[in-house]
Formats: structure tokens, sequence, C-alpha cells
């Protein structure tokens, strides 16, 4: 079975090439940078070097793939990331399509069900749209909130705070991407699904964010200060960081549209949820990074 992967040295894109060298299968690995592989799995993968929004090289590098695992690369300091990821989600679409790709995984997020109005995840929206009119069969995992997103603000928990534009008590979907992975990866080696379908990962538990600080501040020893900001604040600093203007639109767009009542497509149930706990991952993760 040939096996694409895009991202490979990302917190997902990495647990999936991972597992799938362990299940005997020698993936392709899409990626910008080789030199940020893991030394240990170079001999194991086969690696094609370039750009997820270079449409030639896309389709060039997943001609023979059975399967492909198709995550957006990160573009927030795009000057317009969503039209960047809407790009880059076509160029997926386009190998699907020209090289009948028989079944594609595509990581997404909750809140890509609305489609627009929810910032950066309109980008996601657009590549679940882009893939499903590709012609092969389509799995969109819809996760929540990554534990990871925490470690872009490590100084600030330093400092002993921790900052969202979210309501303190609303709770909602938290998950490790490394699970995420594992799910990615189960999917990628099963052949006997086809269509198109929507699995959420939710992780193991809802957390609301006043919960999150909490079990942050007791996993690192560390006691945290939740501070709930405005939308108008997050922007200004956004921007002040070096962020287009459009890209703090899209960044202050996400939580916009997954609060006020936002209840996801799917409700947690066994298929979604992932065993890592917040405080387990925070433990082994973030405790030693902040000491």
């Amino acid at each position: 079975m040939t096996i694409a992967v895009t991202t490979p040295t990302g917190h997902v894109g990495s647990r999936v090439v991972h597992l799938l060298v362990q299940a005997g299968v020698r993936p392709v690995v899409l990626v910008r940078d080789p030199d940020r592989l893991d030394p240990a799995l170079r001999e194991l993968v086969d690696v094609a070097r370039g750009d997820l929004t270079d449409a030639d090289f896309v389709g060039a590098a997943t001609r023979g793939a059975e399967a492909l695992l198709w995550v957006t690369p990160d573009s927030v300091m795009a000057a317009d990331p969503v039209a960047e990821m809407t790009r880059i989600g076509a160029n997926g679409a386009a190998a699907v399509r020209a090289n009948r790709i028989a079944r594609t995984v595509l990581i997404s997020s909750v809140g890509a069900e609305r489609r627009h109005g929810v910032g950066l995840i309109d980008g996601l929206a657009r590549s679940e749209e882009a893939l499903a009119a590709a012609g092969g069969s389509l799995l969109i995992l819809r996760c929540g909130f990554y534990f990871t997103n925490l470690l872009a603000g490590l100084d600030e928990l330093r400092a002993g705070t921790l900052t969202t534009t979210m309501s303190a008590d609303t709770p909602q979907p938290w998950v490790d991407p490394r699970d995420v992975g594992e799910v990615a990866a189960a999917r990628l080696l099963a052949t006997d699904w086809s269509g198109v379908a929507v699995q959420a990962v939710h992780g193991p538990a809802d957390l609301t964010w006043r919960q999150a600080a909490g079990v942050v501040a007791a996993a690192t020893g560390r006691p945290i200060d939740l501070r709930v900001v405005s939308d108008a604040d997050l922007r200004a600093g956004l921007v002040a960081a070096g962020l287009s203007e459009a890209a703090a639109d899209a960044m202050v767009g996400m939580t916009v549209g997954l609060r006020d009542g936002y209840v996801p497509e799917q409700l947690r149930s066994p298929a979604s949820a992932t065993p890592t706990t917040l405080e387990s991952w925070a433990y082994a993760v973030l405790r030693p990074l902040l000491r």
C-alpha cells in the first residue's frame, strides 16, 4: 500500500508517519524541509520535497498513492490565510482527482460545518468541499481544540497567565493531536470504507477554559490566572506581533464563530472520544518547558 502524508513534521503528521512505519508501510512524505524529519525515520520513508501551495508538486508527489493524509499547514503568517488555505485545499483535490487516489483522510476542525463565519476554520471548510467533490472516498476528521495550541503561549504561562477570548465557563472539546494522528493512521490503513463521511475527534472530555487553567496549574505546579480579553484586544495584539490584518481577523474569527451557543455537529460519543487527558499531556509536555 502506498500512503502519502502531508505535514509529516507536524503534531498530527509525525504521529501518522511513525505509526505507518510500525505497520510496515513506507509512506511518501510531502515536506518543505526534510531536515525537520525525525532522523531515525529518514531511511524508512520516501521524501518528496516541496510546498503544498505548488499544485504541480502535489500532483507529482502523490502519483501512485492509494491513500492520502491531507493536513493543511499553518498559514497564519500568510497575507490572507483563508485564501491560502483554500488554494492549498484545491491543490489537494486536483491531485486526488488526477491521480485517482482512492481514500483521503482530511484533518479539519469543529466549526467547519458552519462553512462561513469561523475565521481560519473557513479555510478548512473550503478544503472539505473541494476534496468531497474530487471523486475519491473522503473521511473528514473534525477535531477539537489541540492541547498543543497552548505551546504558543509559553512565555505567558511562565508569567502565570492564560489568555482567551472564549467564555471562561463554556465547555468545548480538547484533544491531543497525537491521538488525532492515531485515529487518522487507523483509517488510512483500513481499506474497507468508501464514500464521504465525517468523524469527530473530541478528546476525553469537554473542558471550560477555567477548568483547563486549573488542570494546567495542577500539572505544572504553577499558579495560572485565566484572563478573558476582548476580540479587539486580541486583534490588536496579533497585529502588533506582526500578523496581517486579514490574518488577525481570521484568528479572532475562530473564537467568534465557536462561542455564543455553538454546539459541534457531532456530539461526544465513544467513536469521538480519545484517551489522552489534558492533565497527563500538561505534566509530560508543559511541565518540563515551564521549569
